[in-house]
């Protein structure tokens, strides 16, 4: 490996994994809507990699169909940015909606008593939630599951940035090889990445004493969302 080639695959995981741990959206939502959905690890972490493998595919594919038109890195990260610009706003009205989806849920979930009479004559109360008790009916209603999907196309849509003009640069030498190891090398830190810090935090939350917020954990999930939405939009995270 070349003194040049070994300064670029550096900078390429550097710059991938600082990418991916300054933008909270590439791992909070995930963490959140693991936890609302009561999601196992597994199943976190394979809807996790879906997710990255889109979200570095899409700008891979931009960025070799940019390289096969002769396009100059300059247009290709102008397109990147109005595309940036779109899902931004996409993903802000995502987490709104699903932030008030998630309060509507939370009050009509509102804990509540019933007081029981027995045929002895004993009486009893206790507290429960209609969807504890009825959750079978709630999971076929749910059994499309379209929250985490709307995440999945936001996340094809959305842009992977930086790595246009690493691409495009052992583009410009047409050496495809360095390019193919450049695109490889970014996804596997940019997933790998994500993965660490969704699973850490999601086994993390699951040993805190939560239980008293279940009921809002879909507001919260909305609530979360939201805000990188807006981090987005207004920080350029």
């Amino acid at each position: 490996m070349t003194q040049e080639l070994s300064l670029l695959v550096i900078t390429t995981v550097s710059i991938a994994f600082i990418h991916t741990l300054a933008g909270p959206d590439h791992y909070l939502p995930f963490i959140v809507i693991a936890k609302a959905k009561k999601w196992s690890i597994n199943k976190t972490a394979w809807f996790t990699t879906l997710c990255g493998i889109g979200h570095v595919g899409g700008s891979v594919v931009l960025g070799f169909i940019g390289i096969a038109l002769g396009l100059a890195v300059g247009k290709l990260q102008l397109f990147e940015g109005v595309r940036g610009s779109i899902v931004s706003y996409i993903f802000t009205a995502f987490g709104l909606v699903y932030l008030v989806w998630g309060i509507r849920r939370a009050i009509k979930n509102k804990p509540h008593k019933h007081l029981h009479f027995h045929s002895d004559g004993h009486e009893h109360q206790h507290e429960h939630t209609h969807h504890e008790e009825h959750s079978h009916v709630h999971e076929k209603k749910d059994k499309v599951n379209l929250t985490p999907w709307f995440l999945f196309i936001i996340f094809i849509l959305g842009p992977c940035e930086p790595l246009i003009p690493l691409v495009m640069y052992p583009a410009a030498k047409h050496n495809y090889s360095e390019l193919i190891l450049v695109a490889g090398i970014f996804s596997i830190i940019t997933i790998v990445t994500m993965l660490t810090l969704v699973l850490v935090t999601s086994y993390g939350i699951k040993l805190l004493p939560m239980k008293a917020l279940e009921r809002y954990n879909h507001a919260l999930a909305g609530g979360t969302i939201l805000l990188c939405g807006l981090g987005m939009l207004f920080l350029g995270l």
